[in-house]
């Protein structure tokens, strides 16, 4: 899996009541540069708190009916839906401004209305890569009768099962694959729920102040006391894979991999993000971590299909969404062509010098799709071609394209590569991608 990072193109304000604490609660959430993460912003303090959301940021005392950050002594309760949100419509770069403890409840206690306003606000590619989280073995958690399990997968899918004496609840079990349409279409609709036993508890320990049947799905013995029925047969399950979505968020990265959880809750899902987060860690200290701000050869292979010998690019170091790619070739005297082309001199031959820059252009028109991996780039012309100055081994080719025009899956792309400042080769190319 390989995307660009994104945040939103403009900010949004959510309003509304907190779950537990029952307070008026105004929440603005802005755009972020690449590489910020999702940050909570208490600017009710005087200084202003920010409270990243990763592990080291859980607090580990908070209630178990929802997720709790923290920051020294400044908290931010139940922030499972906000994450949720972001996380399923794989906002990367957040700051999320909260003038209390607590974010407002959505008025169904879905993400539906959230997500409705992140479409409003609409996203922006920010031209550098996600840095997935990959499973590449399985990660278990068992505890109580609670299992959470992480597979490898190419994708992100979760799984869960639920199990519930009621009956009116019972055992129900979904599988998904989650992206942003699913997200928003099939979890972000699912409401939270409770037994009512449980309400006369919770009411008992002072929280749910801002709870109502208009916010929550109550079921007691008889079954369903709200107004309004079901909006899914197992909305239940639903909404327990849309909160272990927002926990997940707080593992630092976006997964990679197949979630198994049964019967889990908040306070199972946050111990089980713990021991990904320390996974990850890990593994940043024995593997070479790309930099933040380029396309390594991994993301580069994992968005084109071209391999040796005719991958031609080694980095892509700037990238600007539809509009313009700045990638570079190393060339080495181990390049194949060159014991032909031409033996005692060798010389980049011109017709590779135009693939290379073709294939850093792919690179721009694939990382804007989703699922790159499925597609392929076709050249359609190649027009206003010149060659200045021959490319010998040790010379570093930058190859900067722009975004002429782009209808669809068509488009058109200025190129020029250097040398050392100077041009060797420009040619205007047109391509189109289709499916593998």
């Amino acid at each position: 899996m390989v995307r660009q990072q994104r945040t939103i193109k403009k900010k949004f304000a959510f309003k509304g009541m907190g779950l537990h604490t029952g307070r008026d609660v105004t929440t603005v959430f802005l755009p972020a540069k690449p590489n910020t993460g999702i940050i909570f912003r208490r600017v009710d303090k005087d200084p202003v708190v920010d409270i990243p959301a990763t592990a080291d940021f859980i607090h580990r005392s908070g209630t178990k009916r929802n997720t709790t950050l923290s920051s020294g002594d400044t908290v931010i309760h139940t922030v499972e839906h906000i994450l949720a949100a972001a996380s399923g419509l794989q906002v990367d770069n957040l700051i999320i401004e909260i003038d209390a403890d607590e974010p407002p409840e959505p008025k169904d206690g879905s993400c539906e209305s959230l997500v409705e306003e992140f479409g409003k606000a609409g996203f922006e590619n920010q031209g550098i890569p996600a840095p997935y989280f990959k499973i590449g073995s399985p990660i278990i958690y068992r505890k109580d009768d609670v299992e959470i399990i992480a597979l490898p997968h190419d994708g992100f899918r979760i799984s869960f099962t639920i199990e519930y004496d009621n009956p009116h609840i019972g055992t129900q079990f979904l599988s998904i694959e989650i992206n942003p349409d699913v997200f928003a279409k099939e979890i972000a609709p699912a409401r939270t729920f409770a037994l009512m036993s449980d309400v006369d508890m919770l009411k008992s320990e002072g929280l749910i102040k801002g709870g109502s049947l208009e916010n929550a799905v109550v079921v007691d013995e008889n079954g369903i006391m709200n107004k309004e029925p079901l909006r899914f047969s197992d909305e239940f399950v639903r909404h327990k894979i849309l909160d272990i979505i927002g926990d997940l968020t707080l593992a630092g990265a976006p997964l990679q991999g197949h979630i198994i959880a049964v019967k889990s809750g908040h306070n199972y899902n946050l111990e089980f993000v713990a021991m990904l987060a320390e996974e990850r860690a890990k593994r940043a200290k024995t593997a070479l971590v790309p930099g933040e701000n380029f396309w390594d050869i991994n993301a580069i292979q994992e968005i084109m299909p071209h391999r040796y010998p005719f991958l031609l690019v080694d980095r892509i170091i700037q990238l600007e969404d539809k509009k313009r790619v700045v990638g570079i070739k190393n060339v080495t005297i181990n390049e194949p062509f060159f014991i032909g082309h031409f033996p005692g001199h060798p010389i980049m031959p011109a017709v590779l010098i135009i693939e290379a820059m073709a294939q850093v252009g792919g690179i721009l028109l694939l990382s804007s799709v989703e699922n790159p991996h499925k597609y392929l780039v076709y050249f359609v012309s190649i027009d206003n071609a010149k060659f200045r100055k021959p490319v010998i081994p040790g010379d570093q080719i930058r190859f900067e394209l722009e975004m002429k025009a782009l209808k669809r899956k068509f488009c058109k792309m200025r190129g020029v590569a250097y040398v050392d400042g100077a041009i060797v080769a420009e040619a205007d190319l047109s391509s189109t991608i289709v499916l593998r």
